[in-house]
């Protein structure tokens, strides 16, 4: 911004001409005092900015003093510039002088402008910045031409200020979630210290050079936009920092420097700073010396290096550097007060390098496409960028062989990640020179790796036309830009390199850390770390003692693999990975270049180096017993050098490439003329997993457990097919999420390479579902593996094996002496083993060789001092199952069972009452249910497999197979009638033919179980088979699981009413269509145990999919409000249908009863004698069971059906031996009510009234603060002088009075009722009376006089409480009763129940907008005229509870349907409803973000808090599961006195709670002694601040949150939605014909 043009301002009134002397229409605008001038035409007005720079001449009585701080007639200027915009008009210097002198009446503040959001900066040329935002002291200035006035005017949405500040219309994508900050008084002196806002300007300089031989260029990219990514990346860092500084400037690139430019057309980098600087000196809006400058380096190599070419790799690089040297030289002698981010963009040619002229043709593959010829090569990335690609129109037109590329060597992510490691180390160590000065550094910030943008501009380009390709590629600029700002908002050594794909959230500095990130500050240093350790003496030699005397071979060579001694071998070999290769095992520490080298002669388990006294492997302890073994490998070298011999291990490699491994071995060894094939005897080791754990979290299919088995399998049937006379090694992968601890731990690690190898394994969140699946796919790669070997398959010959080796099985991280991560045990790149730990792998497996299976070590510690076993002298031989005497566990385990009645004979004559019905009188069998009844994954091994219902196996209706090996009840009935039918068979779905009767559906729940019986219903009718009148039927009904795992989100539709109303449905079909029945009703399942299963971190469980299978049940602490809801969930389903059933509804006929079999009740967890869950009773999934879990249903059924009703048990332990009962030969019936001579307990009654609803207060300290205090964060509740209230008919406390709805008894309302005392009368000024007793404003009696601050209204919308607050506001001000300024008063505001009500009536007039523009409206004055005040807003509560109280009472119905229409009549299911719910949730949610939008925290005296205690309230039961209307009053609307007690409870404790730990929810339980007590350490009333979210030095300035803004709001509005919005889509898998839903319909009434 340079000096403002010529231009003339006429006398008196102020006159503003466009640019050109004109404005648009050639007219010069006139604008008297205080008028508003044009608003910008290109902007929509309720988002526009508008920005001016006013000249001025300054005069001393401009300046401010101590004793009169106003800005004075500053905003009368700032008023009339409201719309002017810096890019249309310039103000020049007023011929007469306009007086900007300090006087009366003229202190506005910003926001009296008329703006939404709005900060003012007053900015003095040339370096000083001064506020006009009141009461900011202005300083004295002096020796200054003139003042530069400039306006920033900010409204909504902070994205579109973003857009206006760059003019980047793609940032609007982006939400900036930081505190809009003002500048401080005094700028940093030291850049470690160095804050956005103390940044002046914004610039760069690159040299993005092309690499030879590549095709794209930009220019083609931007012709739409023009814009490179230079001037992207200043324009968005000057664009975020003016929310900081709204005076930062932006210094473009110099021209010439656009796009990526041939090297021949690129200015010199050193070119580019000297003209940079020039520049900055010459700016008149800028102080060189002492303002502070941020300066964007890019830098390209000329020439880049290839990872594939490791040799010169380091030669490379440093010639690249000394390039750049000069350049950082320069700008740190000539620029001062300077923070320099080197952004190092030679990655952005990994793609060109896959492009180079070599000798020798090869082809390159990209997305699916293989090139050949190297014009190909660039034809694809050109045409995939501007998204016209054809390969097939290429291939033909560019396939000229004469010019062949071949992409580089063994291109790979593990070269890739060492190459980039490489540059960035060298940076760090050429950057330590520029750090010698206080006021300049250089920081290196991840690359920026363009060559995910080329592909994914390629991808677009096939799918997308409404952008084009300039507009896209901005996009990705800017987003490259804010990877930039969000990497200086990171600690070095925690940046993250941009990729394309993800999506970014903008960072803000944190509270702790308000600072940009340097090497000085993150306490980083890339220099090797020194360890006090103690080394052992094994530490430092990598040889060993072999202590065994007896090394001699067999006396034969022995023809049984399981006499085979260590001697006998002739021939040893390995498959695997890197690991096996021997990457960078003898490295020095800290090259980590030479990770890429593989060091295979000192391999744990091949190689051959030198002998056993210096280097310790596998092969040379073999070579102790037989020197003339071959195979191993020695020196350095890829799989396919004559060093690697028989070592085929691939870097790189995954379980889906050792079959590829096992069959180049076994050619290698029958080309091999040493090797004679069929009577060498021959040791392979395979080791495999690593980089499949790595890589699983990006396809967890494709590297699945059971792939990963897979995959092994085929390996070694390759070996059992083709190798004769072969002992296999298979080594337990090891528990690799431990290399987590080396990532975190302060060291010298490189942290990017570990993210970069290692993903799924390094940025996993701690108790993240990502971590979780990766120990599960961890666990289930070993004990998959371990079933493998188990199964026998290798061991049909006796002349080869396989022998699981488990050492690494339970390893951990090897530690040093002060309990430490070890890095000595890896190398460099902290991510493969050193020569240390090859050297121990090997003795550990050594051992594990001559280990007994059944006795093998699983949990061998690397640091521990590991000593060679010798053979044995009774077993000389390398153990096998065999020679163990080892069974391996059956596979084919029989779950049937014995039945020893005697008696199996049907009644006689034929029975004609249920009550007289003998088991072999059953001739049908039916059940209706969920996945438990369907028999989901029964016989499941693997997580894919859980779609598969086995329905012949399932407990209750399965008829697989005979009871001598399948227990099932079918088969149990069988055993008494041989003609039973109905049962189902094999596997499929209920609309199978072998499913028959079996009509269960996986993910049913209650509302779907009508739908069930109908169809069993169809069924019996039209079989054949099936007389349906005259034979005896037996249907299993059991369902409730589903609507338990989806209770916390939808509480009102899976309430215990509609639960027993659907079952009641059912039931009724049933009793009304079905002759000759018995209906077995098994009891809900309590699933609370179950969660056992997924919290024991020892079980293979798929903890991570314990929100997609059962989210309210598994997931969650174990108090937390999802947890409590479901647990009373299952008692009221359970007494909901015992008072069903004992209804006597189904005892009206002879031939039909529903009897209760209620075992699961209680569930007791399996555990196995490790005391852990034995999870062999479950599927995969944990939460199925499996065979063995169902043979233990079956047999608990029958049981249960046996024993009389009233004698049931009421308990299942999985693990008990249940022994199946017979028929009692004096009653030898199913039992029933009748014939147990059972006689129904009579409806509880009531509880006796309680006299009054009073509380009991225990709080001893009750004083009120040492001093009155001044800020609203240390108000204490006896500090409160004052009490007022806004709202509605809650407010007033209609209903109070029983049988009365027309007084308001506002002396007992909830937040402002003063009648009595605490102890008969619970209300919020009834408690604090106890603290302040000469508390004043509280209502009493039921008259308008007596109502003191009472000014809520019956029937009262949010639209009245702007009149209501201006009310309140008038009545304290005229009180002669208070002191309106120092008194602290305390209001409370609960409104939205009737806007709800009448939503559906007039949709725009209680719109959410217009609700929270009400609520802003009221706290805009309250704010703004009210001193010393804490509002309580109380969240309204889910106002669909009325729905059920209306279908409980049918005398409520009809009242509350008049009353709240809109909640009350729509259909259940239908779209009015859904709207109703989510305009309810929309309410919760918009007013929560009001609340904490920060907009209300300038003043200290003031707050506004959330009370969410209604937010997910349960609904109060009576005895009989039905509403409780003793809390409700003869409305079944409003509160009763005692509802009225319960929320004056909830409120005061959620004022003592601190923000986001508030209770969300209200259970209306009865208590007295409820009510809280001040944290003695923090007695203070709860805001934001003083819980933790703001900063505890907030100023009027500058608000910087301890967490990011957003994040306040995000976790509140997540509490708004506990209970709803956890996983929905869930509720669509297991519901169909329920529409997904994310509404909130807790159990609570409103009004």
């Amino acid at each position: 911004m340079g000096e403002p043009p010529s231009m003339g301002l006429e006398t008196g009134t102020g006159s503003f001409k466009h640019k050109g002397s004109k404005n648009k229409d050639g007219e010069v605008l006139q604008l008297q005092e205080g008028e508003r001038g044009p608003t910008p035409a290109p902007w929509r007005q309720e988002t526009a900015r508008a920005e001016a720079v006013l000249q001025v001449p300054w005069k001393d009585e401009y300046r401010s003093t101590a004793a009169d701080p106003r800005p004075g007639k500053i905003h009368q200027w700032l008023q009339t510039m409201t719309y002017i915009h810096a890019s249309d008009y310039w103000c020049e210097q007023p011929q007469q002088e306009m007086m900007l002198g300090l006087g009366k009446g003229n202190e506005k503040r910003c926001g009296a402008l008329g703006v939404y959001k709005s900060y003012c900066s007053v900015i003095c040329s040339p370096s000083s910045v001064l506020y006009a935002t009141e009461p900011r002291f202005i300083p004295p200035i002096r020796g200054l031409r003139g003042v530069y006035i400039h306006i920033n005017m900010l409204y909504e949405s902070d994205a579109d200020h973003l857009e206006e500040q760059g003019k980047l219309k793609a940032l609007r994508s982006f939400q900036f979630p930081c505190d809009q900050v003002m500048l401080s008084e005094s700028p940093s002196s030291s850049v470690h210290a160095l804050r956005p806002a103390d940044i002046k300007i914004v610039t760069a300089i690159g040299s993005l050079q092309r690499a030879q031989g590549f095709g794209v260029h930009h220019e083609h990219l931007l012709q739409s936009t023009g814009k490179s990514l230079l001037e992207v990346s200043v324009e968005t860092l000057a664009a975020l920092i003016s929310s900081f500084n709204p005076s930062v400037l932006h210094q473009p690139p110099l021209p010439g420097t656009k796009g990526v430019t041939s090297e021949s057309q690129a200015i010199d980098l050193l070119h580019q700073a000297e003209g940079i600087v020039k520049l900055m000196k010459e700016n008149q809006m800028m102080d060189f010396q002492n303002d502070w400058k941020l300066i964007t380096v890019f830098f390209s190599a000329e020439n880049p290096c290839s990872s594939c070419a490791s040799t010169l790799l380091k030669n490379c690089i440093l010639d690249n550097l000394e390039k750049l040297k000069p350049v950082l030289d320069f700008l740190y002698n000539e620029v001062p007060k300077a923070f320099v981010n080197l952004v190092d963009f030679t990655e952005l040619t990994t793609l060109s390098l896959a492009c180079q002229d070599h000798n020798n043709a090869s082809m390159l593959k990209i997305s699916g496409f293989h090139f050949v010829s190297d014009k190909l090569c660039k034809a694809y990335f050109y045409y995939a960028t501007i998204g016209t690609f054809n390969p097939t129109k290429l291939e033909s037109k560019y396939s000229n062989p004469s010019n062949q590329c071949s992409c580089f060597g063994e291109h790979s992510i593990f070269s890739d990640s060492i190459l980039r490691w490489s540059y960035q180390d060298a940076w760090e160590k050429l950057l330590e020179r520029f750090d010698q000065k206080n006021d300049f550094t250089v920081v290196v910030q991840p690359s920026l790796q363009e060559s995910n943008l080329l592909l994914r501009l390629g991808r677009d380009g096939f799918n997308t036309t409404s952008k084009t390709q300039g507009e896209t590629l901005e996009e990705d600029y800017i987003s490259m830009a804010l990877s930039l700002w969000n990497n200086m908002m990171e600690p070095v050594g925690q940046k993250q390199p941009y990729s394309a794909t993800k999506t970014l959230r903008v960072r803000c500095p944190s509270q702790e850390s308000p600072y940009l990130f340097t090497y000085g500050n993150s306490n980083y240093s890339s220099s090797p770390e020194t360890s006090s350790t103690r080394e052992t003496s094994q530490e430092r030699s990598y040889g060993t003692n072999i202590p065994c005397f007896d090394r001699d071979p067999s006396d034969t060579i022995p023809v049984s693999v399981h006499n085979l001694k260590p001697a006998d071998i002739r021939v040893i070999a390995a498959l695997g990975d890197s690991l096996t290769a021997g990457n960078g095992a003898a490295s020095r520490p800290q090259d980590v270049l030479d990770v890429l080298t593989q060091y295979r002669g000192v391999s744990w388990s091949v190689g051959g180096n030198e002998n056993i006294s210096t280097v310790t492997t596998l092969a040379n302890i073999l070579r102790e017993f037989n020197p003339s073994l071959i195979g191993y490998s020695i020196g350095t070298g890829k799989e396919t050098t004559d060093n690697a011999a028989l070592n085929q291990a691939v870097a790189g490699d995954r379980a889906e490439h050792v079959p590829a491994q096992a069959r180049r071995l076994v050619e290698l060894m029958k080309n091999d003329t040493r090797i004679n094939m069929q009577t060498d005897w021959k040791l392979i080791t395979l080791f495999i997993g690593g980089n499949d754990l790595c890589e699983f979290c990006n396809n967890p299919v494709r590297l699945s457990p059971e792939n990963y088995t897979y995959n092994i399998q085929i390996a070694l049937d390759i070996l059992h097919r083709e190798v004769p006379r072969a002992f296999v090694n298979l080594v337990t992968i090891l528990p690799i999420a431990s290399l987590r601890e080396l990532h975190a731990s302060r060291n010298t690690c490189p942290k990017l390479i570990m993210r970069i190898l290692c993903p799924c394994v390094i940025n996993p969140k701690e108790n993240s579902s990502d971590l979780k699946k990766l120990v599960y796919f961890n666990r289930r790669y070993q004990e998959r593996t371990r079933q493998l070997v188990e199964s026998g398959r290798y061991d049909t010959t006796d002349d080869f094996t396989v022998v699981m080796q488990p050492f690494l099985m339970n390893a951990t991280i090897p530690r040093t002496e002060e309990g430490l991560p070890d890095r000595s045990y890896f190398a460099p790149d902290c991510f493969h083993f050193s020569q240390k730990t090859h050297s121990q792998a090997a003795r550990a497996l050594w051992n594990n060789m001559l280990e007994p299976l059944g006795e093998k070590t699983d949990n061998q510690q690397m640091e521990d001092e590991i000593v060679l076993k010798c053979p044995s002298e009774t077993e000389p031989f390398l153990r096998t199952y065999k020679n163990s005497n080892y069974t391996y566990p059956s596979r084919t385990l029989n779950y049937g069972s014995q039945l020893l009645c005697e008696d199996r004979s049907p009644s006689s004559p034929p029975a004609t009452s249920v009550h007289s019905l003998k088991p072999a009188d059953v001739k049908i069998i039916a059940a209706l249910g969920d996945s438990l009844t369907a028999g989901t994954a029964i016989a499941s091994d693997n997580l894919l497999d859980l779609n598969t219902a086995y329905r012949g196996l399932s407990w209750s209706i399965g008829g697989d197979a005979s009871l001598e090996n399948v227990t099932t009840l079918p088969n149990i009935f069988r055993e008494f009638n041989v003609t039973l039918v109905g049962y189902s068979t094999g596997t499929g779905s209920e609309n199978d033919s072998n499913a028959f009767l079996n009509q269960a559906v996986p993910g049913a729940q209650a509302e779907h179980l009508p739908a069930q019986a109908r169809n069993l219903l169809r069924l019996m009718k039209t079989d054949p088979r099936i007389d349906f009148s005259a034979d005896w039927k037996l249907i299993t009904v059991h369902i409730g699981g589903n609507d338990l795992c989806n209770y916390c989100k939808d509480p009102g539709h899976y309430s215990d009413v509609n639960f027993t109303r659907r079952v009641q449905e059912t039931l009724d079909i049933l009793h009304k269509e079905v002759p000759k029945a018995l209906v077995s009703v098994v009891d809900v399942m309590n699933l609370l145990p179950l969660r056992q299963l997924f919290m024991d971190s020892q079980t293979q469980c798929p903890t991570y999919m314990a929100d997609y299978l059962c989210s309210c049940v598994l997931t969650g602490e174990d108090n937390s409000l999802e947890l409590t809801m479901v647990k009373e969930a299952i008692k009221a389903y359970q007494l909901g249908i015992q008072r069903l059933v004992e209804s006597g509804r189904y005892d009206t006929r002879e031939d039909f009863t529903v009897v209760i079999q209620p075992f699961f009740q209680n569930i007791k967890t399996p555990l196995g004698q490790d005391g852990h869950p034995d999870i062999s009773y479950f599927s995969p999934d944990c939460l199925h069971p499996s065979q063995k879990g169902h043979s233990q249903l079956a047999k608990a059924l029958w049981n249960a059906m046996l024993q009389p009703v009233g004698q049931k048990t009421d308990s299942l332990d999985f693990m008990a031996d249940i022994v199946l009962d017979c028929p009692a030969q004096n009653k030898p019936f199913l039992g029933t009510n009748k014939n147990s001579n059972h006689t129904y307990l009579p409806v509880e009654p009531t509880n006796e009234p309680t006299e009054n609803w009073g509380s009991d207060l225990s709080c001893s300290e009750r004083a009120p603060s040492s001093h009155v205090p001044t800020s609203v964060h240390e108000l204490q509740p006896a500090d409160i002088k004052v009490i007022g209230a806004l709202g509605d008919s809650l407010t007033t406390a209609l209903g109070a009075k029983p049988n009365d709805l027309q007084t308001e008894l506002r002396g007992l309302s909830w937040s402002i009722g003063g009648d009595g005392t605490l102890e008969t009368h619970t209300t919020l000024p009834n408690i604090l009376k106890k603290f302040s007793p000469n508390l004043f404003g509280f209502s009493t009696g039921n008259s308008k006089e007596t109502a003191g601050f009472n000014v809520a209204e019956g029937g009262a919308t949010a639209r009245n409480m702007t009149v209501q607050a201006h009310k309140l506001v008038e009545l304290m001000r005229s009180s002669s009763e208070i002191n309106f300024k120092e008194d602290w008063k305390l209001i409370t505001v609960l409104i939205g129940g009737n806007d709800l009500c009448q939503y559906c009536l007039d949709k725009e007039t209680y719109s959410v907008q217009k609700y929270v523009k009400h609520l802003q409206d009221m706290l805009d004055i309250f704010y703004e005229e009210l001193p010393r005040v804490f509002v309580n807003m109380v969240a309204i509560l889910d106002i669909s509870g009325l729905r059920q109280i209306a279908a409980s009472y049918s005398e409520c119905a009809s009242i509350v349907k008049s009353i709240c229409p809109c909640v009350l009549n729509p259909e259940e299911n239908s779209s009015k409803l859904q709207e109703i719910k989510r305009i309810n949730r929309d309410f919760q949610a918009e007013a929560l973000q009001l609340v904490n939008s920060g907009q209300y925290e300038e003043r200290e005296d003031f707050a506004v808090v959330m009370q969410p205690f209604f937010r997910n309230t349960l609904l109060p039961l009576d005895s009989n599961g039905k509403p409780d209307l003793s809390f409700f009053a003869a409305d079944c609307f409003h509160f009763s006195l005692r509802g009225y007690a319960e929320m004056a409870m909830a409120l005061w404790n959620n004022m003592l709670e601190p923000v986001g730990e508030k209770q969300t929810y209200n259970n209306f339980t009865r208590d007295r002694s409820k009510l809280k007590c001040p944290n003695p350490e923090k007695p203070f009333l709860s805001t934001l601040r003083n819980s933790g979210f703001r900063n505890s030095d907030l100023n009027l300035e500058k608000s910087e949150p301890s967490v990011p803004y957003w994040a306040v709001v995000v976790a509140a509005v997540a509490g708004v939605l506990v209970g709803s919005l956890f996983i929905w889509f869930v509720s669509g898998r297991r519901a169909k014909r329920h529409p997904q839903n994310t509404e909130n319909n807790t159990k609570e009434t409103v009004l």
